[in-house]
């Protein structure tokens, strides 16, 4: 509660105590006035608390609760993995949406691809929950510093009126989101480098087989 809203709940209890006085003609204690504030304060503080209430997790389908145990998961590292991407799922709505305030933002998206590698990684942890210590820069540094870069770059290009200070600050910040831009773009490629390597395995593997069987084949037309 602020102190000026504070100050006009105490005098108005006061006036309240100077009227009932003057119309009954009986003297408020003024330690009833100060347990009349105090109501006023705890009423205030609870109607606080239960007008915040956190978002609750999605409902967990049965085959994602399937995929978690046949993975091995328990479940408390289902709830951290769950928990955590219901985080970084927030985090990228809002980055969209900062993303999409600003001309200035838009362009650096398009130069990165900053969006589509960021749902692209998270679609990647949702299919291997196993592997999010491997996003840790990704989902704990870079994703949450961009979110609030973006928010305080749109905050001062919000205002009214900027001087030259403005403007530096602006592309300063803009310069710096390039930057972390680029960084999301580098763990995603760090994620699915093992990926890459499976893949060149299996590539040099079917290369010999088909060299094997071109080199029996030959050998079989021979007469």
């Amino acid at each position: 509660m602020r102190k000026g809203r504070l100050i006009k709940i105490v005098a108005y209890l006061f006036l309240a105590g100077l009227v009932l006085r003057f119309i009954t003609g009986v003297h408020i204690p003024a330690v009833v006035v100060i347990l009349l504030l105090l109501v006023v304060l705890l009423f205030n503080g609870s109607k606080k608390k239960t007008g915040k209430k956190e978002e609750a997790l999605p409902n967990l389908t049965k085959t994602k609760e399937e995929h978690y145990a046949n993975l091995g998961m328990t479940d408390q590292e289902i709830n951290f993995f769950r928990d955590t991407m219901n985080t970084t799922k927030k985090q990228i709505v809002q980055l969209q949406e900062n993303m999409n305030a600003s001309t200035k933002l838009r362009a650096v998206d398009l130069r990165n691809d900053t969006l589509r590698v960021s749902k692209a990684l998270f679609k990647e942890l949702v299919k291997e929950p196993k592997k999010l210590h491997l996003a840790n820069h990704f989902l704990y540094t870079h994703l949450p510093n961009l979110v609030d870069l973006t928010s305080k770059y749109l905050e001062i290009d919000d205002h009214e009126i900027k001087n030259k200070q403005t403007y530096e600050k602006l592309e300063e910040s803009a310069q710096i989101i390039d930057q972390v831009s680029k960084l999301i773009k580098k763990d995603y490629e760090q994620f699915v480098a093992d990926d890459l390597e499976d893949l060149d395995i299996e590539i040099s593997v079917a290369k010999n087989s088909l060299k094997r069987d071109n080199s029996s084949n030959e050998r079989n037309d021979e007469f």
